[in-house]
């Protein structure tokens, strides 16, 4: 079984850089494309200067729209000219609905793909990221500037923990570990037990990924007083990684906003393709 649609998102104010890199995935791949151009739009004005402040409010509205019919149609134009199957949808929800929009497009796709332009910031960078994690039930691919992403990675590392997310994002990458050449379990300094990874640190993983193919090597690695995202990073890194898998999340949004965490430090700094779940 293999990835058969691929989604992207793009905006008003975006390039086509990231639907050029997921519709070289999707002919790499066989894989549909399907694009979601989407605006934010401002709430409306409410209270005592509603009426003052309609009238501007109703003109932006109106250009955001027209520019977002333009964005479409010239997104179909691009694809109209590859040869791959696709499809382009548009969406004008208020910026705080964004994720739930995004989220429900993406459980139509196996995975959605999030290029650098998108990453480069913005509300709508964290709307999608966010929509796609908490509302879809479906992984996500990060591309960060300066890499061809790849439905057939040769080096995969996965970052493992042995909780829930770990497992999803294990369980969402299968499909593109199968055709692996090199494969690493990447457990930073592991508890054994019960509570933790058992009595073998990743030997269930591996086992499991074993039973559906993949030969895997365990690497157990101390932190050495770094963080755990720095540490996945370099070995990451060091191991000349075509791909990182990990889940996301696995504390609340706020306590990672509020105190970090591993999720938000390789946000904020992708070293590689990152595939994540939740």
């Amino acid at each position: 079984m293999t990835y058969r649609t691929v989604l992207t998102v793009t905006g008003l104010d975006l390039g086509d850089g990231d639907v050029e890199l997921a519709a070289a995935v999707c002919s790499e791949s066989d894989a549909h494309l399907s694009v979601l151009v989407v605006a934010l739009a401002a709430p409306p004005p409410i209270g005592e200067y509603a009426a003052m402040v309609s009238d501007p409010w109703l003109q932006e509205r109106q250009s955001d729209l027209d520019r977002l019919e333009q964005r479409t149609s010239a997104v179909s134009a691009l694809l109209a000219s590859r040869e791959i199957s696709s499809d382009v949808v548009s969406d004008y929800p208020e910026e705080a609905w964004g994720d739930d929009v995004i989220g429900r497009r993406a459980r139509y796709a196996d995975i959605v793909l999030l290029g650098p332009e998108m990453l480069s910031g913005g509300a709508l960078k964290d709307k999608a990221i966010e929509g796609v994690l908490f509302s879809s039930g479906k992984p996500m691919l990060l591309v960060p500037r300066g890499f061809t992403p790849s439905l057939r990675p040769k080096r995969v590392a996965i970052a493992w923990d042995s909780r829930l997310e770990s497992s999803n994002a294990l369980s969402s990458s299968l499909k593109l570990l199968r055709t692996a050449e090199d494969v690493h379990l990447v457990l930073v300094d592991p508890r054994e037990g019960e509570e933790g990874h058992g009595a073998e640190p990743g030997a269930d993983a591996a086992t499991y990924l074993a039973r559906h193919g993949i030969k895997v090597t365990v690497d157990r690695l101390p932190s050495q007083g770094r963080t755990v995202a720095a540490t996945l990073r370099q070995h990451a890194i060091d191991m000349a990684a075509d791909l990182l898998v990990m889940g996301a999340y696995g504390h609340s949004r706020l306590r990672q906003r509020i105190f970090g965490g591993v999720t938000k430090s390789m946000l904020e700094e992708l070293p590689l393709p990152v595939l994540m779940a939740r």
